[in-house]
């Protein structure tokens, strides 16, 4: 193993038995099988990480192989969109392979079981067939072409190949036992008539193997040692190993290694449907776009509006593997990419919803280009500069005519700074008939710029805000995206799941961007500042910018109370609303180092929601907390994080408390002080 301290999953644990049992570690091999039928979604990572991530653990190879059984569903299209998606997760496959490569040797094994009287050709229609095979509770019974002599079951065989009789009136099946107690043991399947074109064997076929008897055989032919695969084929297993058997006694000497199959849980998002024939069906129906549509849980869908290979894979490390299925919150996968994308993006200032902001003591004709930082988490990224004149836009949420103690942004007869530029104080404003806010009049001090070491540069006010100056905005289109589903289990409700479908999923709307943007290339990602992270999209033309957002800063459902099921009970209103959003991240933090890493993050993003209703004065009590209550101070740096990024400036005692917490011997607390 690479890493010797992490623990090991139970297929790890699988894997490390086999060795100790002998079996050679070269003899190692994964493989992961996507049939091409559609394009791959974020449900499909989990299998990816696994089967690539034991390769990467054990040095062992990885074959992309393609299941490509049904010609009348499968495409080039959805071969060629894999192979992109799988590449683009970082992982590089041994062998790409296709079960259409294995057609012959299938034909061949499967002629060799009619003969030793394992196969038979039956003439049942399917509705017969649904009948003789019984229930789960009632055995299945022989049905009337069971015991037909080899010599006809081998004729017939061979017409079906061959073209002679139409779909539906023949098919192979295996002949096991129809009392079984795993119905899928009662005769299954092995091959059906399908009179269509294969898209890489043409129409040299006119018969095709079902999926059980393909699989298991095709991870035998290139010698698999561990099939791994989700909990739904657990009832396959039996079938997987008599397929098995009974081929391996026809060429035990040639392919000594037997696959084991092993099964792992299955990746479930909420508020995400994990079906190909229900995405598609949205595709269809022109709700999305298309494959690609960022809304979509497809692989394509998040590269394109803005998730990074990066993010993905630290959630599938983080989600783990795990026996049992269960449902993962979408808000975690959120966490990942807003975790990656505040290292990585470049910050920008953009202003979406715009009021103008006139500084009526700032000649009119002058501008200055002032110095921005890049990315305050990068250190190599640099910096760029901004242009600033009389005439700025400011968001229209950033102003309140009255505001209270806690609104810390800009309001009549109040001061606030102007980020990379000066401080600024609101002193009027112009309305239309309506009473709407046309601009907001105010002044400035020449002597606070940003960064110039002046006493008036070091003046502290409470907040800070972007803005962008309107004579040298870039206009642009920006495709703001909430989640495609309104239910948390779209999937799983008495109703049709298009019932759930968010009509609200897509908002789009003009913004006004700081001219730097106009460098930016397709895919490139942004931090909006103090807004969200926002990728350049495929759509963009010369004359028209199109953005999308990838994630918010701060998850906006989080504080969405779960549906009341009839085994809660439900919370005292009073005592609720009594509860301040400083207790709850108290109480938040007390058990935080105990936590899983998965919950871990999941609480992160509840005290990062909470942090925007604390002020200061409630927070610096914390700074106090004693050395041992880590938790709770791993939760003090967390919401001083977010207070500092909405504008509070840093005093003497919040850089005393950050030192501290720097240089405490406990890695999650020096994590976290670390990145403010």
């Amino acid at each position: 193993m690479s890493d010797t301290h992490k623990p090991l999953n139970f297929l790890e644990q699988i894997v490390e038995e086999d060795l100790k049992n002998g079996l050679p570690q070269n003899k190692l091999r994964f493989r992961f099988p996507p049939e091409p039928n559609g394009y791959l979604h974020i449900g499909h990572t989990k299998a990816i990480g696994i089967s690539f991530g034991l390769g990467e653990t054990y040095n062992a190879p990885v074959n992309l192989r393609f299941d490509d059984t049904n010609p009348t569903k499968e495409d080039q299209e959805y071969v060629d969109a894999i192979k992109e998606d799988i590449t683009w997760l970082g992982y590089q496959w041994d062998k790409e392979l296709y079960s259409s490569d294995y057609f012959e040797q299938l034909h061949v094994w499967a002629l060799e079981m009619i003969k030793d009287g394992k196969a038979y050709v039956d003439s049942q229609s399917s509705e017969a067939m649904a009948v003789q095979k019984g229930t789960p509770t009632q055995p299945g019974v022989d049905g009337p072409f069971r015991n037909r002599s080899v010599e006809e079951n081998l004729a017939l065989f061979n017409q079906m190949k061959n073209g002679e009789f139409k779909a539906g009136t023949h098919v192979l099946r295996a002949k096991i036992d129809m009392k079984h107690v795993n119905m899928l043991m009662r005769d299954p399947l092995m091959y059906r008539i399908l009179h269509a074109d294969h898209h890489r064997t043409g129409s040299t076929w006119c018969i095709y193997p079902m999926y059980d008897w393909t699989h298991g055989e095709s991870d035998y032919l290139e010698q698999v040692s561990h099939s791994l695969c989700s909990l739904e084929f657990k009832p396959h297993r039996d079938l997987y190993d008599w397929f098995k058997t009974m081929v391996s006694n026809y060429t035990k000497e040639s392919l000594p290694i037997i696959p084991k199959q092993r099964e792992f849980a299955r990746l479930n998002l909420s508020y995400t449907i994990m079906s190909k024939r229900k995405l598609l069906k949205l595709v269809e129906d022109n709700i999305v776009s298309g494959w690609d549509d960022p809304r979509m849980p497809t692989i394509s869908g998040l590269r394109r509006r803005g998730y990074t290979p990066t993010s993905i894979r630290k959630f599938i490390d983080t989600v783990g593997v795990a026996k049992r299925d269960n449902i993962i919150d979408v808000s975690l996968l959120e966490f990942c990419v807003r975790e990656d994308l505040n290292k990585k993006a470049a910050r920008i200032m953009a202003v979406l919803d715009p009021v103008k902001l006139v500084i009526k003591n700032y000649p009119k004709e002058k501008e200055e280009w002032l110095e921005a930082e890049n990315n305050p988490e990068d250190e190599t990224s640099g910096s760029r500069t901004v242009p600033f004149s009389k005439d700025l836009y400011i968001e229209r949420d950033d102003f309140k005519e009255d505001a209270n103690s806690k609104y810390f942004r800009l309001s009549l007869g109040k001061e606030v700074r102007l980020k990379n530029a000066f401080i600024i104080k609101a002193e009027s404003v112009v309305k239309d008939a309506s009473g709407k806010i046309l601009e907001i009049h105010c002044s400035y001090d020449p002597k606070s710029l940003s960064g110039s070491g002046t006493p008036e540069s070091l003046r502290k006010v409470k907040g800070t805000l972007h803005w962008v100056s309107i004579a040298h905005a870039i206009e642009a289109e920006v495709r703001e995206y909430d989640r495609l589903f309104v239910h948390a289990e779209p999937d799983n409700q008495t109703e049709n799941f298009l019932t759930f479908v968010n009509p609200k999923s897509l908002n789009v709307r003009k913004a006004f961007i700081e001219p730097h943007i106009k460098n930016a290339s397709i895919g490139e990602q942004f931090q909006f500042q103090r807004i969200g992270y926002f990728n350049l999209d495929k759509d963009t033309s010369e004359h028209n910018l199109v953005f999308n957002k990838t994630v918010g800063l701060r998850d906006t459902w989080v504080k969405q109370a779960p549906k009341q099921t009839p085994n809660q009970s439900k919370p005292n209103p009073t005592q609720q609303s009594q509860r301040k959003p400083i207790d709850v991240i108290k109480q938040l933090g007390k058990k935080y180092t105990n936590l899983p890493e998965e919950k871990q993050l999941k609480v992160k993003t509840e005290i990062q929601a909470l942090a925007k209703d604390v002020s200061y004065e409630d927070l610096e009590p914390l700074f106090n907390t004693a050395a041992k209550k880590v938790g709770t101070r791993i939760a003090t740096v967390i919401t001083l994080n977010e207070l500092l990024k909405n504008g509070l400036k840093r005093t003497e005692q919040i850089d005393i408390f950050v030192a501290t917490a720097k240089s405490d011997d406990h890695p999650l607390l020096n994590e976290e002080a670390s990145r403010i």
